[in-house]
């Protein structure tokens, strides 16, 4: 079989004008084209469709994730192809790629085989420009911080407690740490610093958050950047950054939209990281999609302890969003990892550790079920390797839960792939849903962590030291106690150890950060060894990524 990018490149693409008339109803008038196969829809259009009756809102979620890999995006696209298959009109909404990952360890993220998102190689590289605006807005404001204080500081920042760090979406180690302003006076004041991938900025999750230019801007100026010597906060609008902010992300701020490879309409827009950040795509294109759709299919970051737990309680607490049903993702070899089998011997027949691994599928379905209460499905991305007896012992083990389990073809077959999985999933549609948050708005900072581990992790407590419980009660009492909280960690565990595999219980969430996000109106805790700037692998993606014959290889 090729692969993703042979398939991608094959594909017959409509003109981003003809999706958007044929499929929305959008005219040319309210499109901004990049190129044929791309285009952003503009925002005072997207304003006109406000009365519209919301279509159901479906939220593609998965295990813990393994090297064997699961396919979450590939069924979130294979399940908005199975839909308009059986006639339904659906939208897929998606994250862009960061090159991060592209580069690093992942690869693409466009989706897999023949449910795939067109076209692939934009989507994975540049795309329409959107995460070099965050970038630059970013990167604005750290360069207005110490222009500042280089010019008189007036406003009389402590460079010892500057909280904003610069951004470049690529993982690089060596800039985790580093010593700026060397060089002499005319190169300012040395101080420690240091980068985050652009994923992990508040901008982008800001940019992901915000309801319109006017919320963008409010929010930009809302940023805390640093603080005085006295502990008085620093905001963006104290530095008048946040309106030179806005107008470099004015034009990000409009969804892109491509196609399916069968033709089907797709919005990408905005994307943070799970394990660092809120992982979901942007609000603006979810509340478009729900206008123009009678079903949308969306993706929450890695696993649905930590990915669908931020949609839940930040986004969807922020945006009024309230998902009608839920996929999980699983594969047979992925459950298996978990029961300990060796990445080597995965496609072998192995029920012993497959029934150990089911544990993990399992605390997935409990929560999406029982403390999220949203009505759920199981989806086995088939692979060759699978047997029956494999899959037969999955599917009783969630018919104890009351769950039903559905096997999907779509990375080979396409939308018919999934037929059975979108059937499924309308009836749950149907379903009266009355999802829950984890924790209330109300209770404290350090209740809502707490919720967190025990009810989603099963942690059997939450510590920190003195001088983190004591940030944690200063957060609160200065008004932000009623801010969701994001929890970085490890996205490969219910642990914050990323080698526990499984189901683990009675572990400790040891919170090492805290940091506010006042613009995006959440607090960050950051939980064991997890990294805002990522590092690249012995060998990275990059090394099999090439130009051959004017044609890109090796892009996943």
């Amino acid at each position: 079989m090729p692969s993703d990018i042979e398939i991608a490149q094959q594909a017959k693409m409509m003109r981003i004008a003809d999706v958007a008339r044929d499929k929305l109803g959008i005219s040319d008038e309210h499109l901004e084209p990049y190129g044929h196969y791309k285009a952003k829809v503009s925002l005072p259009y997207l304003e006109t469709l406000k009365n519209r009756p919301n279509g159901k809102l479906i939220l593609v979620t998965a295990i813990n994730p393994t090297p064997a890999g699961e396919g979450k995006t590939t069924t979130t696209v294979g399940l908005g192809d199975a839909l308009n298959y059986l006639g339904k009109k659906a939208i897929i909404c998606l994250r862009e790629p960061s090159l991060g990952p592209v580069f690093g360890v992942k690869g693409g993220a466009a989706g897999g085989g023949y449910a795939q998102i067109v076209p692939m190689e934009d989507i994975n590289l540049h795309f329409t420009g959107d995460f070099n605006a965050i970038a630059l807005a970013n990167n604005l404001l750290a360069a207005l911080i110490d222009n500042h204080i280089f010019h008189g500081n007036t406003l009389g920042i402590d460079s010892r407690r500057i909280q904003w760090k610069r951004v470049v979406d690529m993982n690089d180690r060596a800039l985790r740490h580093i010593t700026n302003g060397l060089g002499g006076p005319g190169n300012g004041y040395p101080r420690e610093d240091g980068f985050d991938i652009v994923v992990a900025s508040e901008v982008m999750a800001i940019f992901c958050l915000a309801t319109s230019l006017d919320d963008l801007k409010e929010r930009l100026s809302n940023i805390v950047v640093a603080y005085t010597r006295d502990l008085k906060p620093i905001f963006a609008k104290d530095l008048n950054a946040h309106g030179a902010m806005t107008v470099l992300l004015k034009d990000a701020l409009a969804p892109n939209l491509v196609q399916t490879l069968e033709n089907n309409p797709a919005f990408v827009h905005g994307g943070p990281f799970a394990n660092i950040a809120h992982g979901c795509n942007s609000v603006i294109a979810t509340q478009a999609a729900l206008k123009l759709a009678d079903y949308v299919v969306t993706e929450a970051g890695f696993g649905a302890d930590l990915g669908a737990e931020k949609f839940i309680d930040i986004k969807c607490r922020k945006s009024g969003l309230r998902p009608s049903a839920a996929v999980i993702v699983v594969t047979v070899r992925a459950m298996k990892y978990h029961g300990n089998a060796e990445l080597s011997e995965l496609t072998k027949e192995n029920l012993v550790a497959l029934e150990k691994g089911l544990v993990n599928l399992e605390r997935h379905v409990e929560n999406i079920t029982k403390v999220y209460q949203i009505p759920c499905v199981v989806s086995i991305n088939q692979f060759l390797s699978d047997t029956p007896a494999e899959i037969d012992l999955i599917k009783k083990r969630m018919e104890s839960l009351g769950v039903k389990v559905v096997i999907a073809s779509h990375w080979t077959h396409g939308g018919k792939g999934a037929k059975d999985l979108a059937e499924e999933v309308i009836k749950l549609c149907d379903t009266p849903s009355q999802m829950q948050f984890v924790y209330d708005e109300s209770d404290s900072l350090w209740d809502k962590i707490n919720h967190i581990a025990k009810k989603v992790y099963r942690a059997s407590e939450v510590t920190a030291d003195s001088k983190i419980r004591a940030q944690i009660q200063d957060l609160q009492e200065k008004g932000y106690g009623n801010y969701p909280v994001c929890v970085a960690k490890t996205q490969s565990s219910f642990s914050t150890d990323a080698k526990l595999r499984g189901a683990p219980n009675n572990h400790v969430i040891n919170i090492r950060e805290v940091r506010l996000a006042a613009g995006a109106q959440f607090i960050v805790m950051v939980c064991g060894d997890i990294m805002t700037m990522p590092g690249l692998p012995k060998i990275p993606s990059a090394d099999k990524i090439d130009l051959i014959d004017g044609k890109v290889v090796g892009l996943f």
